[in-house]
């Protein structure tokens, strides 16, 4: 197995490649509309950089 598929982003990781503020992203996952979160039991959030990939690709639209 690859190293990438088990490699957790932490949320302020996240948030700088995708350029976006905490809030907003907490906005988007309250809508479901976020990459997959893992929750770890001391509350904080991590990201899997799988999930974070899959998202990306899955926002994008076709040309115009």
């Amino acid at each position: 197995m690859s190293r990438t598929r088990h490699e957790t982003l932490t949320l302020p990781e996240v948030l700088a490649e995708i350029r976006m503020s905490r809030a907003a992203f907490y906005r988007m996952r309250a809508r479901g509309k976020a990459p997959k979160c893992l929750k770890l039991p001391n509350g904080q959030i991590r990201v899997r950089r799988a999930d974070l990939t899959a998202w990306f690709d899955a926002c994008e639209v076709p040309a115009c």
